[in-house]
């Protein structure tokens, strides 16, 4: 009789523990699909190096976000954030005659990266994101290549990848056609903490 009880009283416990872990996992399966991972200065540059001038411009504001639930991630940036260039003048004529910004404000990338990446385990990862590029108006589906490193809770993207003037409609004066070339080079990096 005493061993009876006993072996109610250990089931119960078992049970109770079964209960406990299953929730505590649950729990932490619902908390990751919450989680989200923000950067609000992620650093982007261009270089044109077309056969009479080198141009590069940069800016660290680039915004982004990323949902490792479903590995989707966007990055959005202020064209008007930008600086570096040659000259005052030809800042002046990026922003009006070429980006027109005053019409398209920013630049965005948003899609999904399509390798598993492991977000919880610290660790490096080639990938592509596949999305749609969104400059000077015009969307173009791109899939570019990046690295993905995890390391203390922090996500850092790298990514370096081209985009060729006419995908988005911007043209170049035959004036300055040796000046300004028609593939710019572009690099990106960017550091993402859990969303507080």
């Amino acid at each position: 009789m005493v061993y009876s009880f006993l072996k109610i009283r250990v089931m119960r416990m078992v049970r109770g523990l079964f209960l406990v872990v299953f929730y505590f996992f649950t729990f932490s399966i619902t908390l990751f699909g919450q989680t989200k991972y923000v950067t609000e200065n992620g650093q982007i540059d261009f270089t044109s190096n077309a056969e009479l001038e080198l141009i590069k411009a940069s800016s660290n504001k680039v915004r982004g976000i990323l949902d490792p639930s479903n590995n989707q991630v966007a990055f959005v940036v202020d064209i008007l954030s930008f600086n570096g260039f040659n000259s005052a003048l030809q800042r002046e004529h990026f922003l009006e005659k070429y980006m027109e910004v005053h019409n398209f404000p920013n630049a965005e990338f948003s899609g999904k990266i399509i390798e598993h990446v492991d977000f919880q385990t610290d660790g490096t990862y080639d990938v592509r994101a596949k999305g749609t590029l969104d400059v000077h108006g015009q969307k173009q589906i791109r899939i570019i290549k990046g690295k993905v490193t995890i390391k203390n809770g922090q996500i850092k993207f790298d990514s370096n990848f081209i985009i060729p003037l006419s995908d988005h409609n911007i043209s170049i004066p035959s004036i300055v056609n040796r000046k300004i070339a028609t593939e710019i080079d572009v690099t990106f990096k960017a550091t993402m903490t859990i969303k507080g």
